[in-house]
């Protein structure tokens, strides 16, 4: 489980983002946080909007399918 504790004791996601994003201006870019059973993803440029919450299952298959696997 990929997750971070707070000053408060509260859990935080770990966010990450893909290491083909632009470290320029643009602002083009989704972040995602593993967690147990469940794969978040979110807009870089709105860390804290809506966050879409997708299976583990789900995501396996959605990483290789866009890797052509």
């Amino acid at each position: 489980m990929n997750r971070k504790i707070s000053a408060d004791g509260a859990a935080e996601l770990d966010w990450r983002k893909s290491s083909y994003s632009s470290n320029g201006s643009e602002a083009d870019c989704v972040e995602i946080a593993p967690a147990t059973d469940t794969v978040y993803v979110r807009d870089s440029k709105n860390t804290q909007g809506p966050r879409l919450a997708v299976g583990g299952a789900a995501w396996a298959q959605f990483v290789a399918h866009a890797a052509g696997i």
